[in-house]
């Protein structure tokens, strides 16, 4: 082998052991650091889920809902879809979680003369009376939810002391401004009859 070959081949092995990688030799502090990730995980998904347990306490005020009747007699309107969360009425980012409402949940929602029934599979149904209904529109976010331009339908209604919006997304979104239109017919028809 000549001299030129020799130092070709001495830097092509120098070239070679330069790129492995070094060899780890504190392993007690790469899983001191791990398991110190995994505690604050932990630590910030705890505070989380009391944090949602406090703010069902402090609306403990609100009644329970009304359950969906056994007859509900013949439906104006059906919807099948996502039930996105409740909040106070006017305060998009005021999340009700009592009595189940702040659980997002497939839906299938039944208009009929009686009032609306919301159908969660999953959670809690429940019954917004035809008296306690006070509009809908449409609307592009509600309580941690945003989407485009009128692509959230939300209702209005009164349950005890307090006013609610209620937002929910059609498979269809099409069938929105049928909704809307509907809802706020009966609830000027159910307000004049006052």
């Amino acid at each position: 082998m000549t001299p030129a070959t020799q130092l070709a081949v001495s830097l092509a092995t120098g070239l070679a052991d330069e790129k492995k990688s070094a060899a780890v030799t504190d392993w007690a502090a790469r899983l001191g650091w791990l398991v110190g990730l995994a505690l604050f995980v932990a630590l910030v998904y705890w505070l989380m889920r009391e944090g949602w347990k406090w703010r069902g306490t402090l609306q403990s005020d609100l009644p329970g809902l009304p359950e969906v009747p056994d007859d509900l007699g013949a439906g104006k309107l059906t919807l099948s879809g996502r039930y996105h969360g409740s909040t106070t009425a006017g305060q998009w980012l005021d999340r009700i979680v009592a009595h189940g409402l702040g659980s997002r949940s497939r839906a299938e929602l039944t208009l009929t003369d009686a009032g609306l029934a919301v159908e969660r599979p999953g959670a809690t149904d429940f019954f917004i009376p035809a008296g306690a209904l006070r509009g809908a529109r449409l609307d592009k976010g509600i309580a941690g939810k945003v989407l485009t331009e009128g692509g959230l339908l939300v209702v209005t209604w009164a349950h005890g002391e307090k006013l609610i919006d209620s937002g929910f997304r059609s498979d269809h979104a099409a069938e929105h401004t049928t909704w809307v239109d509907t809802l706020n017919q009966m609830t000027n028809h159910t307000e004049g009859a006052r």
